[in-house]
């Protein structure tokens, strides 16, 4: 039962982040990495909003029974994102670069479609 409560879990996962970067491609945001990983984190989207570069945390959920997608991007997760993606500019030699990190948070709907909800500067 456990894993196939993961199994599913892992699906809507993927389901979102295949929403979101479909959202970022639609908002002419320019994808230059996805799911970057290293150590024990991820970052889930790494884009171009014209000229700064956005690291992405995408969150779904299938209800809001246990709060709202973006309340689980707790400040130990901002943390844990913000190290990541200074990790992704050391290793790409970014200096001096605009930066920013944005939320994605996708509930979905009874009709089968997601609610979106973008928050830039989330953190």
């Amino acid at each position: 039962m456990f894993r196939l409560k993961r199994q599913k879990a892992y699906e809507l996962g993927k389901t979102g982040e295949e929403r979101a970067l479909a959202y970022f491609k639609k908002a002419k945001y320019k994808i230059i990495k996805k799911s970057f990983r290293l150590h024990r984190g991820e970052i889930d989207i790494i884009a171009y909003d014209r000229k700064t570069l956005v690291f992405v945390e995408v969150k779904t959920r299938r209800k809001e029974t246990f709060g709202l997608p973006e309340e689980a991007v707790t400040p130990a997760k901002q943390q844990k994102i913000r190290r990541l993606a200074e990790a992704f500019l050391a290793l790409n030699g970014f200096r001096d670069i605009e930066c920013r990190f944005d939320v994605l948070s996708l509930t979905e709907q009874e009709d089968g479609n997601y609610l979106i909800c973008h928050i830039k500067n989330a953190f």
